[in-house]
């Protein structure tokens, strides 16, 4: 693979829709993912059942995914309590986002900067004292990070401090994430540049965007570009906070991987089978809106994806 699509599809996308689906059908989808080639699923969060019953079963979900082999199984937890029951579900990685907008942070987690922070030290430190092999990936997100709908644009340097805070903190990594739509590429060039001179390289791969203004794939591009190599993305573009009719909020994973694929970047996914479980995720949704043009419009005539390309070393000994 040249990049990693990480499908968030069973967390972001199914906590922000009314109806809740069947844990047999979350199953299904984590199976038709795998068998399409995806390897990072976020299957859930660790989240009180009263506030997101869509994802009460979160624990079952993250033991059965944990079955696949070579699959990295990730969550989101709000806090210390979170990720513990995390870590006693066996997840291989954990996220805890903190909102650069401290107002949106208030809002979303009811919590200051310096509250989310030192949730950040404890979950650290409890990872720390666990056997080396039983330690998940402890990811800080920094949730809107271009800016929010109670305090709009978030100055960078405010973005930047709160990174450096989290590695401080004990993070393994920060993710950028745009959770409102507010990026464009230059500003996402920009931020991850500050960011890299600030925490390094390593310590940010990934980005979350969401397509709100429809600047989704064109963000990706540049974060790729940028040289970053890790991608969340939504099946069906489930989930995120539309602002406009028509639009979704998350990137959809299969407009995603076929920009890739054209590209000739290859992704690991095949596009027939990611397709597939899309029909199976409709099916299982009812009425609920799916986004993305690629399913809908079909594989072009004679495409051939990089994934299913022979590299230049395999054409030379051909």
């Amino acid at each position: 693979m040249d990049v990693l699509i990480s499908e968030v599809g069973p967390r972001d996308g199914l906590q922000s829709i009314a109806a809740t689906m069947d844990t047999d059908a979350k199953k299904a989808w984590i199976e038709g993912a795998v068998a399409a080639g995806i390897t990072e699923i976020e299957v859930g969060s660790f989240v009180p059942p009263k506030l997101l019953p869509q994802l009460a079963d979160t624990a079952e979900i993250v033991a059965y995914a944990r079955e696949f082999p070579g699959l990295t199984v990730a969550v989101l937890v709000p806090n210390a309590r979170g990720a513990a029951d995390a870590v006693a579900a066996g997840a291989h990685k954990i996220t805890l986002p903190l909102s650069c907008s401290e107002s949106h942070s208030l809002a979303n987690l009811r919590r200051t900067h310096a509250q989310v922070l030192e949730e950040a030290r404890k979950i650290a430190e409890m990872i720390g004292t666990l056997p080396t092999d039983r330690r998940p990936h402890f990811e800080g997100s920094l949730s809107t990070a271009f800016g929010c709908t109670i305090e709009g644009v978030v100055p960078r340097a405010k973005v930047v401090a709160l990174a450096e805070a989290l590695m401080a903190a004990g993070c393994d990594e920060v993710g950028l994430a745009d959770t409102t739509g507010y990026a464009d590429p230059a500003s996402v060039k920009a931020m991850i540049a500050a960011l890299w001179a600030a925490v390094g390289r390593e310590a940010l791969t990934g980005i979350h965007l969401h397509n709100t203004r429809g600047l989704g794939l064109a963000n990706v591009l540049a974060a790729y570009d940028a040289g970053l190599t890790t991608f969340d993305s939504s099946l069906g573009g489930l989930g995120g906070c539309p602002f406009a009719p028509g639009a979704s909020g998350n990137i959809v994973t299969e407009d995603l991987v076929f920009m890739f694929e054209a590209m000739g970047v290859r992704t690991g996914i095949d596009l027939e089978r990611l397709f597939a479980v899309r029909e199976r995720v409709a099916a299982a949704l009812g009425d609920e809106p799916l986004y993305g043009f690629s399913p809908l419009a079909g594989l072009p005539l004679g495409f051939t994806p990089a994934t299913a390309r022979k590299t230049f070393k395999e054409d030379a000994l051909a």
